[in-house]
Order: C-alpha cells, then sequence, then structure tokens
C-alpha cells in the first residue's frame, strides 16, 4: 500500500466499500445459488469490520485485511487479467493506491524500494483546484473541463523511465458536503471559473476538509512511453530558442525510453551543401555533441574517413545502420571509420539522414556500446522522432540565414537616400575622431521639425476573406473524404468506416460556424491521424482508387490539407501587394524632385507609406510650406492611381478583393529620432506620440454615431482635424474632380472618439474607375509570371 498524502484538501477522504457491499446483499437475496452464497459468505465476513461499509479513516484497516478487500474488488480485479492490467484501488489525485494487479505490482518492484509514484507536474494548487473542479462537476453539476492527461514515470529494472498515462473510474463514489461546507451562487461559480490562479479565493469557497469524499476509486495505467517521449522530445527541440533547448542528456533518456536501450547517446552533425562539409553546430553543441566528428570542427563530405560508406546516406538518403563495428571492421574496407567509433566504445550504430524537401540538412547519429542493440529493424522507430528532428534543424538554418541578414543589415544597412547624408556625417565623425584609448559616443539621429504625411491602401476584411478559404478549402476535403468513403465497398471495417463517416459529418457542419483559432490544426490531425491510415491501408474498387489518387494529388506538401481556394487567395494578397507598391515606388522617384524628403513603405494586408519632408532632412535646399501641399496633393493623386490600378487588376485576380484608401492628415511638426536598437526612424517625444496612437488605429475606427468604418471601397477617406486642413482638401478634391479622377460627390463626418484621441473629422470621395478595357488585357498568368 502507497500512502503520499497532499497537504490540504477541501475533502475529509473516507474509503468505504459501500456500493459494492450493498450489490453483494443484492446478489445474496437472489436466486442464483452460487452467486448468492459466495455473496452471502462475503457479506458474514463483513459484518465483524463495519468499516468497511461506514467509512476507514484509519488506514491500517485496509492493511489488516488486504485478503477480504481483494475477495470485495473480485468482480473489478479479475484473476485472468491481473498479469495483463495495470490496475489498482486509488482516491483521484491522491497518492494512495492499493489491491495493486499483479502487473502493477512487478512494474513497483522494478522501480525499487525506494521509489514512489506520484503525478509528474502536479503541485499542491492543481490538486486543491482539481478537487474543487470535482465538487462543482459532479455536485454541482458544472459542465467544467478540469482533466489534462496525467502521467507516472516509473524507471525499469533497466532504469529507463517509462511513462504511464493515468486513467480514474470514480463510478464508486460519493461527494457530500458538510456543515462547513459554503453554499455557491451562479455568480460566485462563474468567479471562480474565472481565477483559476487566486488559491485563496479556491479556499475561501472551498474551505479545507468542508466535504466528504466517501467510497474509492479505481487507476488504470497504459504504457505510452513512446508516445510521451515523443512529446517530450517535441516539446524540447520546438521551443524557440536554441539556448533553452534540453541537455543531450535529457534528449538521451528520451531517446532511450523510445528505443529501450539503457546506454543509448545520441549526437548530430549539420550538412553544409555549399561546401559539401559535415560540420558541428556550434549552437546546439551542449545539447547535441558528435560522433562521427568527435574532434573535428568539420570534415569534408568526400573525404577517405567516410570511404564508400556514406553513399547511400548521402545520395539514397537513406539511413546506414551498423550493428555490429567489430564485424564492420572485419568486412568492410573502411576500417578508419570502424575503429573511429571502436575507440568510443561504440559498438552499434545509425546514422540517419534528416531531410527536408530532399534536401539533406544533417545526420542523426545514434551509439550504444552494445553489439546489435541498435539494427536496420529497430532504427524504423526513427520515422516517428525525425519529423520533430526536422523541424528543429529547419528552424536552426532559417535561424541561422535571418542572423546572417541581421548581421549584413547591421553592418551594410541601406539608408534612404534623402538622410543618407547625416549617417554618413555621423560615421566620418566617428573615422576622424576614433581614439583606441577612448570610446566614441555615437550622437543620435534626429531631424527636427519635420511634416509627417501617412497613407495607406487596405485590403479590406482580409482576416474575413482567409477564414473563408480555409473553410471552403477544410470543406472541399472533408466532402471529398466523404465521396471515398460513401463508395468504399463493404468488408469487415463497415462499422469503423461509418463511424468516421459521422465523424467528418460533424467536422464539416462545424465549419457552418465562425472559424476557431484551431479548427484548422483540429481538422489536419484528426485527417491525418485517423483518416489517412484508412485510405492507405484499405483496397477498394477501381473508382475509389482513382478518387483517393486525385485526392493525394490535391493536398499541399506542407500542410496536408487541400490549399485551392487558400493559394487563389494569397496570390491574390501578393499580387495586389506587388503591382500597388511597384505604383507607389514608381510615383515616389518623382516626388523627390518636388523636395527631398524621407520615404518608408511596409506591405501588410494592402501597402502603408510614412513620408517626412521638412528643412533639418534638406538643409541645402530652402524649404517653404508650399512643397508640404505640393506633396499633400502628389499623396491624394498617387492613392487615386492605386485605387485604378487595382480595379484593373480585379477581373484578373484567382479571388477577388477589395481594398480601402485613407490619409491622415497632421499639420503640426514633429521630430523623428533613428532608433538604433530597431535600426528604424519613428517619431520622438510624447505629444508626438498622439499621432503615431491615431496612425494605428484610425482604420479600424467608425463613423461617429454609427456601426460603419470610416473607410469604404473604391473611395478615399482623409481624416484631419483642423478647419484650415479641410479648406485644404477640398480644393485638392475639386481640382481632382474637375480633373474626371473624382467622382462629384462629397461625404463629410465625424469619426468616434479614439482611445485617448477625439475631435477627428474626414471627408470620403469615391475615385472614378475607367471601365474602358486596357489596350492590351491582363490574365492572370500574366500576373503570376510577373509575381515570380
Amino acid at each position: 500500500m502507497d500512502i503520499h498524502l497532499h497537504n490540504e484538501s477541501p475533502f475529509k477522504t473516507i474509503i468505504s466499500f459501500h456500493k459494492l457491499i450493498e450489490s453483494f446483499e443484492e446478489i445474496a437475496s437472489s436466486n442464483i445459488d452460487y452467486r448468492a452464497n459466495y455473496a452471502k459468505a462475503i457479506l458474514q465476513q463483513i459484518e465483524s469490520i463495519p468499516e468497511l461499509r461506514t467509512g476507514i479513516e484509519d488506514y491500517s484497516i485496509i492493511k489488516n485485511n488486504e485478503a477480504l478487500i481483494k475477495y470485495i474488488l473480485a468482480d473489478l480485479f479479475p484473476t485472468a487479467l491481473t498479469q495483463n492490467e495495470i490496475k489498482a484501488v486509488t482516491i483521484p489525485f491522491q497518492n494512495i493506491s492499493f489491491n495493486y494487479t499483479e502487473r502493477f505490482k512487478k512494474i513497483l518492484r522494478n522501480a525499487g524500494d525506494e521509489f514512489y509514484m506520484e503525478i509528474r507536474d502536479f503541485d499542491d494548487h492543481q490538486f486543491y483546484i482539481n478537487n474543487c473542479c470535482l465538487i462543482l462537476s459532479s455536485y454541482y453539476k458544472q459542465r467544467i473541463d478540469f482533466n489534462k492527461p496525467f502521467f507516472y514515470d516509473i524507471p525499469d529494472e533497466d532504469g529507463i523511465e517509462k511513462h504511464y498515462r493515468i486513467l480514474y473510474n470514480a463510478d464508486f463514489m460519493e461527494i457530500t458536503p458538510t456543515e462547513n461546507a459554503v453554499p455557491l451562487t451562479q455568480d460566485d461559480i462563474d468567479t471562480l471559473i474565472d481565477n483559476y490562479d487566486d488559491i485563496e479565493l479556491w479556499k475561501s469557497k472551498f474551505p479545507k476538509g468542508s466535504w466528504i469524499l466517501k467510497g474509492f476509486g479505481i487507476v488504470s495505467l497504459f504504457d505510452a512511453t513512446t508516445e510521451s517521449a515523443i512529446s517530450n522530445l517535441k516539446s524540447n527541440l520546438l521551443k524557440p530558442d536554441t539556448k533553452s533547448v534540453a541537455t543531450d542528456e535529457i534528449i538521451a533518456n528520451i531517446f532511450k525510453s523510445i528505443f529501450k536501450i539503457p546506454d543509448l547517446r545520441v549526437g548530430f552533425i549539420i550538412y553544409n551543401p555549399e561546401e559539401e562539409k559535415f560540420v558541428k553546430p556550434t549552437k546546439l553543441e551542449s545539447q547535441l555533441q558528435s560522433f562521427l566528428l568527435s574532434h573535428d570542427q568539420e570534415i569534408d563530405c568526400k573525404n577517405a574517413f567516410f570511404g564508400c560508406s556514406f553513399e547511400n546516406l548521402l545520395n539514397k538518403k537513406e539511413p546506414f545502420v551498423i550493428s555490429s563495428v567489430s564485424k564492420f571492421i572485419e568486412e568492410s574496407p573502411n576500417k578508419k571509420l570502424g575503429e573511429h567509433l571502436l575507440k568510443q566504445n561504440i559498438q552499434s550504430c545509425v546514422f540517419a539522414p534528416v531531410i527536408k524537401e530532399d534536401h539533406l540538412l544533417g545526420v542523426l547519429e545514434l551509439v550504444s556500446s552494445d553489439v546489435r542493440a541498435l539494427n536496420s529493424v529497430n532504427v524504423k522507430k526513427l520515422e516517428l522522432v525525425l519529423p520533430y528532428l526536422t523541424d528543429t534543424i529547419d528552424r536552426y538554418n532559417t535561424d541561422m540565414q535571418h542572423q546572417i541578414e541581421a548581421i549584413i543589415q547591421r553592418e551594410y544597412t541601406t539608408i534612404h537616400p534623402s538622410v543618407y547624408w547625416k549617417f554618413r556625417k555621423e560615421s566620418q565623425n566617428y573615422f576622424q575622431n576614433n581614439n583606441p584609448t577612448k570610446d566614441y559616443i555615437f550622437k543620435e539621429i534626429v531631424f527636427k521639425n519635420v511634416y509627417p504625411l501617412y497613407g495607406q491602401i487596405d485590403i479590406k476584411g482580409s482576416s474575413e476573406h482567409r477564414n473563408e478559404t480555409v473553410k471552403r478549402d477544410l470543406k472541399s476535403q472533408l466532402n471529398t473524404l466523404l465521396e471515398i468513403f460513401d463508395n468504399q465497398k463493404p468488408n469487415s471495417n463497415l462499422v469503423l468506416l461509418e463511424q468516421r463517416k459521422f465523424e467528418l459529418e460533424s467536422l464539416r457542419d462545424e465549419l457552418d460556424f465562425p472559424l476557431k483559432a484551431d479548427t484548422e490544426q483540429h481538422i489536419q490531425r484528426y485527417i491525418e491521424d485517423e483518416i489517412h491510415p484508412i485510405l492507405r491501408n484499405t483496397k477498394g474498387n477501381a473508382k475509389n482508387e482513382k478518387l483517393e489518387e486525385l485526392y493525394f494529388e490535391n493536398l499541399d506538401e506542407k500542410t496536408g490539407l487541400f490549399y485551392q481556394e487558400r493559394k487563389k487567395f494569397d496570390n491574390a494578397m501578393s499580387i495586389i501587394n506587388k503591382k500597388l507598391a511597384s505604383v507607389l515606388d514608381k510615383k515616389q522617384l518623382e516626388a523627390q524632385q518636388i523636395y527631398p524628403h524621407y520615404y518608408e513603405r511596409f506591405k501588410t494586408d494592402g501597402v502603408e507609406h510614412n513620408l517626412y519632408i521638412g528643412s533639418s532632412i534638406s538643409p541645402s535646399k530652402p524649404f517653404d510650406i508650399m512643397y508640404l501641399h505640393n506633396l499633400r496633393l502628389w499623396q491624394l493623386q498617387t492613392l487615386c492611381e492605386m485605387e485604378l490600378e487595382h480595379h484593373q487588376l480585379k477581373e484578373s485576380l484567382p479571388y477577388e478583393l477589395d481594398v480601402t484608401s485613407l490619409i491622415l492628415v497632421f499639420s503640426a511638426p514633429l521630430s523623428i529620432r533613428f532608433r538604433m536598437d530597431e535600426k528604424r526612424f519613428d517619431v520622438d517625444g510624447t505629444y508626438n506620440a498622439r499621432y503615431e496612437v491615431v496612425k494605428k488605429r484610425i482604420d479600424k475606427a467608425n463613423i461617429k454615431g454609427t456601426k460603419d468604418r470610416i473607410t469604404e471601397k473604391e473611395k478615399i477617406t482623409i481624416v484631419y482635424s483642423q478647419n484650415n486642413e479641410e479648406t485644404e482638401y477640398l480644393k485638392y478634391i475639386k481640382y481632382l474632380q474637375h480633373k474626371k479622377v473624382l467622382e462629384p460627390a462629397i461625404e463629410q463626418f465625424e469619426v468616434e472618439d479614439l482611445q485617448g484621441v477625439s475631435g477627428l473629422r474626414a471627408i470620403r470621395v469615391k475615385v472614378i474607375n475607367n471601365t474602358a478595357s486596357p489596350a492590351k488585357k491582363i490574365t492572370y498568368q500574366d500576373l503570376l509570371d510577373e509575381l515570380n
């Protein structure tokens, strides 16, 4: 019997077998002689120990009556299954257990006398609140999903840690309040559910020992070592920071659990395709060593050290397995490799290629000091873990490329021509004043009294469109799978197929509702884990085989899902962004001729741009406010041209998307400062931050007093706050109306108050769409060719 109690609990726990005893009484009064006689005999023995019915608080009673308790529980613990099942009597979440099956006893014996079971990552806080949730669920009938998967980590006789999933059966338990229990209202329950971390609140609503838990539970374990080890490996490998990846000892222990090899060691080397070399991954060196490159930092793949042994690995991307290194030395011409391994006490090993999109990323090394511990049979287990290692190494390579790019940007970054002179001047000062005995302090790059211009052309409802295309693709995929199942010939799997059809239909019905954050991932996992194995392992008629062939051809290689509609949407987004950005960049070259000014643009779900103009940016050229007005008119005209460009694109796009245009007018001069840490310009000063606040929030703002957005498709919205700005832009609009660029109707309204900003107004006017066909009709293929 194992007893390790948590210090505090809302329950007063009383172990009782009253429910089973009541069933014995029913059997004893029945007409089935042999069952009735057996029940009467058990009841006769129970009479002398009333605590078995009324409740046991002194656990020595259990220890002193183990044989009788075993008879009482005989129907729940069949003798025929005792060598197979891992089962015991317990109290859920508590470390109280007894009446183990023989297999359970053997597992605990192998773990050693000093081992005692405790639930993985389960502290007193979780214990207390889980018990409270048990009360809310069973007594207050609240639908709370509070159970996460629980595991016991138990070492075997070889010291390999095995992982057992815990399942509880609480059918023989009752929960009742004591006089100290606090009655709860629905408001109390709602407050508790919203405050999981407030342990004092939970204890105030469920005081210690204020409820009675009477009866017993049954714990069943199943060996989930491989699944849990893979999950742990995935968790460690997919951490965003390589420095936080587990040590080589932890990773080795995970692989030991998967391969059941006590002395298994793990290594890794990176493949450099440009130089055709194997390289030690320096950033992961503390996590994964290398047995091939035990001394060298890198080695040529064609080095005589490898000989012809690695030809299959490099060319065919197949694992290289040596089940006996000694035999390899005797039979292989490449004795140098075998002797190198033997010096490290390696008797068997596997070198497995890590591949992404048919490109070799590196080689995973598994080694053991036991002959044939690693072989061509158990190497197949690598198929379970290589995908996660592949993603990690691919991410490692991507991170490395990003860091290289960051270094290039840091050392060789391109500065916009309008402000390059100031960076050059400061660099010259550094160069001329550089003194090895004294640190040079760089002056900040600041441009004062500049006027900002901000504009954007945004794709309308991009998030909704994106979600809609996801739903269409998922529905199409589910419908295709249902068609395949409908054409499936009847066989022994009929019941399973019917169940899967029901589940597929349920998933399809879910897509009629707004898309949740995890819906796509949930359906993807279900199809990969439950549906694809059936398709690959079930033979059908010729028609069905053709349907399955077409189905797999339509799957996207990266996601394993249908990607037709999303691809159209993504292509449409890319085409719009590229076209509109090219128009803006081309027009910007002309605008620099008006007066040199700072310019930057960003591609998001559309194209945004910032302009800053003032004498501090171009001190050699006299500045006049006329240049600002000129640039404002240029900006309005350019947005009109971008709107027209989009209108011409719409018919050719694979997915129809509308755009909205916006200009933010800000007449007060401000300062911009180059942020050394972020390597970009930003407005400087608290007062000027108001401008940035408006920029970030204005496109989602509504017309004051309505639920209508201030932006609308095919129209340009101009947001301002001062009367003189209104007068100025009405003049520009009148001019562009005269030029037949803007329609005659003008809308004027107030903008709803934003956080910390009020009093904004807006003008909205529609761009005249020239419906005349262009000289050469643009096709979708033309757009794709240009995009690529």
